[in-house]
């Protein structure tokens, strides 16, 4: 009987060892990303597509030397040898919306193995509107909506679009001189926001992008007329009125629109809860010092809960995303 109980017992080890043990008949599938902070975005788009068939490695896109971004990712260490077992996941920046009118844009589009974001960048799907307040939760824990987010970039979107859509416009026909994207996130910043009166803000930001339009139409008067076709163009895209925060450069709706929002409101949220636990200490100091310390070790930043924020995944573009991963792999 011990001889059984032996065997039964060795045979049982062995076969979770050998479950443990990857499996060789796996297809592999490599994805090349541009940089460090790409690498958790893209995993958690590709597991969904991992299976018992099928494993997926998100990686650097050289393992000879430092070189990073866009361009490295594509070309990888391989050259050409982008396939279906070798991909390329990428920001789609603005190439995707100059629609093979430039280099690099028919760089990125014309490769069948290039995934890109749709939207600019990964930073544009961690400030998708719908999400920040539970980033808020996330890096207060307190669960009190005190701003609402989803009307705050949809009235910023509403404001730059018309500029945003002249923007476009330039760099299709490599008038970039007339509105680089660096004049273009300077003009679509909020400044000096109070989130008690956020209208203020926006009210200056309307008035510097006014001014930048009646620049554009008195100094680019080829333009006129043409701009109609390029909205109806880019509604197919995925770009309109209310939508428009998701396709401006990612880091500047991250560091000058989204953080100008998130960063007072989590402010805000914390003092409540502070004084809420200094409430509830009933003047024992002990206890408030203790709980004041736990509830400060229990919280992370703003940004920190941004670049964790995984609440995107109802956003129309990252549908489109989705879809062209499962094309790519080959999957139904």
């Amino acid at each position: 009987m011990a001889h059984n109980l032996l065997s039964n017992i060795n045979s049982a080890y062995i076969e979770a060892a050998n479950r443990l043990r990857p499996k060789s008949k796996k297809k592999k599938v490599v994805a090349y990303v541009e940089s460090y902070d790409d690498i958790f975005f893209w995993r958690s788009v590709l597991s969904d597509f991992e299976d018992d068939n099928t494993e997926i490695e998100v990686m650097l896109p050289s393992r000879t030397s430092l070189n990073r971004g866009k361009k490295t990712a594509m070309m990888n260490q391989l050259g050409d040898a982008l396939g279906r077992y070798m991909i390329a996941c990428v920001d789609a920046d603005l190439d995707y919306l100059l629609q093979s009118s430039t280099i690099s844009s028919e760089r990125m589009l014309g490769n069948p193995y290039v995934v890109h974001t749709y939207v600019y960048s990964i930073e544009n799907y961690f400030c998708y509107s719908k999400s920040l307040h539970t980033v808020c939760v996330m890096a207060t824990l307190n669960d009190r909506s005190v701003f609402n987010f989803e009307e705050y970039l949809r009235m910023y979107s509403d404001i730059v679009y018309e500029l945003f859509v002249w923007l476009i416009w330039l760099h299709r026909h490599e008038r970039f001189n007339d509105m680089p994207l660096s004049s273009f996130n300077n003009i679509a910043s909020v400044e000096q926001l109070n989130i008690q009166k956020p209208l203020d803000a926006l009210e200056r930001l309307r008035r510097n992008v006014n001014r930048k339009l009646s620049w554009l139409q008195r100094h680019v008067p080829e333009a006129k007329g043409k701009l109609t076709a390029l909205k109806e163009e880019l509604a197919l895209l995925g770009v309109d009125r209310d939508s428009t925060y998701l396709f401006v450069q990612g880091h500047h709706l991250m560091d000058n629109v989204v953080d100008a929002a998130i960063t007072p409101v989590c402010t805000m949220l914390r003092r409540e809860r502070e004084k809420e636990i200094k409430r509830l200490s009933n003047g024992n100091a002990v206890q408030m010092d203790n709980e004041l310390a736990c509830y400060s070790h229990s919280q992370l930043t703003p940004v920190q809960m941004l670049r964790r924020n995984t609440m995107y995944k109802d956003c129309p573009m990252y549908q489109r995303l989705k879809e062209h991963v499962a094309r790519v792999l080959g999957v139904r």
